[in-house]
This record gives C-alpha cells, structure tokens and sequence, in this order.
C-alpha cells in the first residue's frame, strides 16, 4: 500500500524546521548544540503528524539519546503505521564551521520497509541507472570503471568518482587517479555524496568507499526514486557489533544488500539545505521569512525535485 502524497508537504515541513533551528548555531563552533536543535524541532514536528511512526534509525538507544532514539514511537497515533529513519544534521562539523554540506534528513517507509541498520560502518557503492549486472560491490574497482565508461560511453579519464577523504581511502584514491578517473573528496557527508550520483547535473558518476550504515539506508531510500543502483555490506569490527547485529536479525554478516533489500515498497525522503551545498541552498533570512530547499522524493508518485520554501519565522 502506497504512502498518501498528503504526507510529503508534512514531511518537508519537518526538515525545514529542523534546518532553520540548526541554523541559528551555524559558524558557532557548537556542533552538539547544532544538532539538538534539530533533534528538538524534528521531534516536535514528528509528533503533531497524524500518524504512528517508529524509529527504526535514530540517534542511538534509549540510553545513548533521550529523543529520536532508534524504538522510540512519533506522531499523535491517528494515522497510519511508519518507519522513519532520521539524521537530523548530517554534517555537524560543517555546521558548527560554517561549511558547505551541512543538510536535516529524514526517510519515511511503510512498516516494516525500511531496513533497521546497525550502528557499524557500511561499503557502498552507487551510480546512476544502469543495466542490471555492470557494477558489483565485489568486483576489482578496475572492472566497475571500465564498464561504467564503456555504459555510458564515455572515456575513463572523463569519469568522475566521489568517495570519503579518509585514510581508510587511500588505495581507492591512488587506483583511481592511477586509472585517470576525476576524484571528488568529500570529508563528511556521504548521504549528499550518494546523492550526486542521482543527476548528471552534479557530475559524478560513481559514488564508493567505507561510510554510516545508517546513512547507506536513507541514501538508498532516495536513490530508489531515481532508479539508481546501489550495494552494501556492513562492517563488523569486533564480536560486540556481531552480537548487536545479530540481535536486530541479521544471520549472515557477510550479505551484500542491493537497494531493493534496504528500502522496500513506497517512500518518502526529505533533506534540507542547513548550510549551501552542491544540490540545494542552505538556510536564507529575508525580513520576516526563511527560505529553505528541500530535495524530496516519493516513490509512488514518481516525485523526485528541489522544493523552495518560504516560511514565516514566526509561523
């Protein structure tokens, strides 16, 4: 059963509040201050939607987060019964630095649908649409260049590849320049960084390497709309994040995911500009007002653009 549209303007609502609370700690150097506001306006606005809505993806346990804990039930309990998985602010030290990339996320899915990720790293991959079969996770990175350029039609060194600056990167980094692909380091954010791989206005065409398993999930929840391909596979780096898998069902901690087993059915996904990045504007003062961007998609309805909002400060 589809999720009603009705919801999506509701939805927007909830990470543009959330941005434009964020925003007032923007360049302040208080990246925990930055991301509680959000967490309050989030939460706040969660709970007036007519609906029960599950965290399956949140700031943590009950114990490590009083609010949006992964479990915790939003909403008024009139409506009907959803996952929801939230990153407030993705991007805290861009916040708190007054950096590009700073962004409010939240994915809503149908009970059951979206996939209740651990809180353990994840190796992903993602491109654009393409034919079923062309790029694997577990193919040499040589292999996935080679038929990504001869899919596209494009020659290798007019790929672009974007990916984690991280040392854990390095030899990703060096093959690809190696190979003469175009190389776009990011240093946080790997929602956004999926998310380029969506439109070929942002010029990039793969996007790889070791980030959130959470975040792999709302990514994924986006990326479903736009047909994209994407696959990950959890990393486990001791037996304690084995037992916690392990105790949230997942029995094979070797499984690579396609995108298909990480969101299913219907979906709805919001993320809003906090500060500028290259897919949406940040937050913007004028008079009375706020302006925010909001790129949302619904799966059912085939929606999938930038929304700008103006919105009353005091509204």
């Amino acid at each position: 059963m589809a999720i009603d549209k009705k919801f999506v303007d509701q939805f927007i609502k909830v990470t543009s509040k959330a941005a434009y609370a964020s925003s007032f700690f923007v360049g302040k150097k208080d990246k925990i201050a930055a991301d509680k506001a959000a967490v309050d306006s989030m939460r706040s606005e969660l709970n007036k939607i007519d609906m029960t809505g599950k965290v399956v993806i949140g700031e943590g346990t009950l114990d490590e987060a009083p609010m949006l804990y992964t479990g915790e039930v939003l909403g008024n309990k009139n409506g009907p019964i959803f996952d929801i998985a939230v990153d407030p602010v993705e991007g805290t030290n861009f916040v708190a630095n007054n950096l590009p990339g700073g962004i409010a996320v939240l994915a809503i899915g149908e009970k059951g649908n979206l996939f209740n990720a651990p809180e353990t790293y994840m190796n992903k991959i993602a491109t654009g649409k393409i034919d079923e079969g062309l790029i694997d996770l577990d193919y040499p990175l040589e292999k996935n260049i080679k038929n990504l350029s001869e899919f596209k039609n494009k020659d290798i060194s007019s790929l672009s590849v974007c990916v984690l600056d991280r040392p854990r990167h390095k030899q990703i980094i060096n093959k690809l320049r190696e190979l003469n692909v175009n190389v776009k380091l990011i240093t946080d954010g790997d929602v956004l960084g999926a998310l380029y791989v969506s439109d070929p206005k942002y010029n990039v065409d793969m996007f790889l390497g070791i980030g959130g398993g959470p975040e792999g999930v709302l990514a994924a929840s986006a990326l479903d709309t736009y047909e994209c391909n994407f696959q990950g596979r959890f990393i486990f780096d001791n037996d304690k994040d084995i037992l916690e898998a392990k105790s949230m069902g997942i029995t094979d901690i070797d499984k690579k995911y396609d995108l298909s087993e990480l969101v299913k059915g219907d979906s709805i996904f919001c993320a809003t500009g906090i500060t500028s990045n290259d897919v949406f504007n940040g937050i913007k003062l004028d008079k009375n007002n706020y302006i925010s961007e909001t790129l949302v998609t619904h799966k059912d309805s085939n929606l999938k653009k930038i929304i700008r909002n103006v919105t009353p400060i005091n509204g």
